[in-house]
């Protein structure tokens, strides 16, 4: 009868405030949700980076016991890929897709808001183990048998297990419905080959979230097995083999550096065709590489494992791989700078991000090939020369095109700029302080320095280097600090944009700035790539800033929803009582995350689909 009653519970009606904002599932509003939580997450990641740096700054020091340094390591790593550069491109899925495709909204508003809920329950879940009895401390890729319970008997390995879990449940909530929306809710005439590169590149990465994490996801079942169970998968004493750990993540982990990459490519090949003022040159040959590049993610894994001993055979076809993949990132860099080639470039903040992002993409790049080279991975491996390699990709690429991406698009969300010569700032404290804080690293490695060492002694010879990258992630900190500022400054007293600021070419630039809670007002009929240039320069569109008022309804919009925020609540409950399963609370509190979770499950499926604002 209560389960009959919840089914009958009816939709919030106009819902204000911080109300509005938790029963919400309009796609703009939870991609601002998206981006204001991972920005939070990423300046976390970015305070345990500086803490790091700040230990390694000179020899012997002792800011951080060993213990603690192992944990910022572990916490540093795991918070910026799935707590902030994942979502941050989640963040831009949200908002521009539906625009740039000419949909009212995704395909499944619901699950959409799930999956954002959910992924704040995963973050809090790790987050809140640096305060109930410590973080995880066995590296963000959780080596086998170091996260066994005999080598790691506290809760800090749990707690990274369930979370990873609870976001992994977010991630394909989201990639099922992006590739859903992509796939059925285009505008008329919009083809594949018609769709703007960003919407490409967030439909292979969707492919890359719904066939990567169901491995992590039976890998990380099974280490909680053997941590609470007595199993043995990864139990070396057993005669389990940690070589299969390693496997398994990596079979994850590289499609996961795609996932990472492959957005931040969807973003520079949006901005550089627009301040170029030329079509984006090649664009079924980037379209294509895209493709390659999310097929041939799957082929190159065990060039982290070089050095495990998987025999010749093994790391000769790995060896052929890796140097393969990097021909589709070489079309597309060939591409892009094709697309400035003639242009009439106009160097504005996010052309400069974008422009930066290539730069040191190709750096990233050409040390990742040296690692193809198992000769030369052999000495490479577990030093900090890798640090260097991963960072000018996720840091100099990901997050460097990221940051071109909210400059971009601030306009197109708020109807205000970003102000130009503090973003200008931004950009050349960002570009050079990253290059000063990571490009030492490769001296660092190549001198012989290991990853993930605590200290070092003074006659070692790292002195000098790991000042200087200090001394570079603190002006990377400083820029940070003028980002915030900048945005602050501009949400009080901004110009006012409009609509079309920098005179783009796809369809969310078509409607006024911040767009209306309907989108479209008339879906728009596609007859070609760019179809907002050509409106505007072909048929002479003029584009209005004004916001048509329409009947409330006249237009179908998916209503407000109560059910997945709870759903998730009782995810994070359940997450909660799991990482204490061994004892009875542990037990109860996980019971009633699920039956929370299941009960707004019913409930959601039989929401009432009428007008809220019609009594039942």
């Amino acid at each position: 009868m209560t389960l009959l009653a919840l089914s009958g519970i009816a939709r919030p009606v106009h819902p204000s405030g911080i109300w509005g904002w938790i029963t919400t599932i309009d796609h703009k509003k939870i991609g601002i949700l998206y981006g204001v939580t991972s920005f939070i997450m990423f300046l976390t990641g970015g305070i345990e980076a500086l803490i790091i740096r700040i230990q390694l700054g000179g020899p012997e020091a002792n800011i951080v016991s060993p213990e603690v340094y192992n944990q910022l390591f572990t916490m540093h790593a795991t918070t910026m890929i799935f707590l902030g550069v994942m979502p941050m491109s989640a963040a831009f899925f949200n908002y521009v897709i539906p625009l740039q495709i000419g949909a009212r909204d995704v395909a499944f508003p619901r699950l959409n808001a799930f999956s954002y809920w959910t992924f704040l329950s995963g973050a809090i879940v790790l987050k809140l183990s640096w305060f109930l009895g410590g973080a995880p401390n066995a590296g963000w890729f959780g080596y086998a048998p170091i996260t066994g319970a005999a080598y790691n008997p506290g809760h800090g390995v749990d707690f990274w297990i369930i979370s990873l879990q609870i976001l992994g449940v977010a991630s394909l909530a989201a990639a099922f419905n992006f590739l859903t929306t992509i796939i059925n809710m285009r505008a008329p005439g919009m083809s594949l080959m018609r769709m703007p590169l960003f919407t490409w590149m967030t439909f292979v990465t969707s492919f890359l979230l719904i066939f990567a994490f169901p491995v992590i996801t039976v890998a990380l079942i099974e280490l909680f097995m053997d941590r609470y169970f007595g199993m043995n998968f990864f139990v070396t004493s057993a005669g389990a083999s940690p070589v299969l750990w390693q496997h398994l993540f990596w079979i994850f982990g590289h499609p996961e550096v795609y996932i990472l990459i492959l957005p931040a490519m969807g973003i520079v090949s949006e901005i550089l065709p627009t301040f170029s003022k030329k079509p984006l040159f090649g664009y079924p040959f980037i379209v294509l590489s895209g493709v390659i590049i999310g097929f041939m993610g799957w082929m190159v894994w065990s060039h982290h494992m070089f050095t495990v001993g998987l025999g010749p055979v093994a790391n000769s076809v790995f060896a052929l791989t890796t140097m393969a993949i990097a021909v589709p990132t070489g079309v597309k860099i060939f591409n892009w700078l094709g697309t400035m080639w003639g242009g009439s470039l106009d160097f504005k903040t996010p052309m400069l991000f974008a422009i930066g992002f290539v730069f040191l993409f190709i750096i990233g790049g050409l040390s990742g090939v040296m690692h193809a080279i198992p000769a030369s991975d052999a000495q490479q491996q577990d030093t900090y020369f890798i640090v260097a390699h991963i960072h000018y990709v996720l840091f100099g690429g990901a997050i460097v095109a990221i940051f071109g991406g909210i400059y971009y698009w601030f306009p197109k969300v708020t109807g205000k700029y970003l102000d130009e010569k503090i973003g200008k700032l931004n950009f050349w404290l960002m570009f050079i302080g990253m290059n000063i804080t990571f490009f030492p690293q490769h001296f660092l490695g190549m001198d012989g320095m290991p990853r993930r060492v605590y200290t070092y002694d003074a006659d070692m010879g790292w002195n000098l280097w790991n000042g200087v990258s200090t001394a570079g992630s603190l002006l990377l900190a400083l820029s940070i600090l003028i980002f915030i500022h900048n945005v602050v400054k501009s949400l009080r007293k901004g110009e006012i944009a409009g609509s079309d600021p920098w005179d783009a070419r796809t369809l969310e630039w078509s409607i006024s700035s911040p767009p209306p809670e309907y989108n479209f007002k008339e879906i728009p009929h596609v007859t070609g790539i760019d179809q907002f240039w050509i409106d505007k320069k072909e048929n002479g569109k003029v584009v209005s800033d004004e916001v048509v008022e329409v009947d409330d309804h006249s237009i179908h919009l998916p209503q407000p929803s109560y059910w997945p925020f709870i759903c998730s609540m009782g995810l994070l409950i359940a997450g909660y009582g799991a990482v204490y399963i061994s004892s009875t609370v542990g037990i109860v509190v996980t019971a009633i995350g699920f039956m929370v979770t299941m009960v707004a499950v019913y409930a959601w499926s039989f929401e009432p689909v009428n007008d809220p604002e019609n009594s039942h």
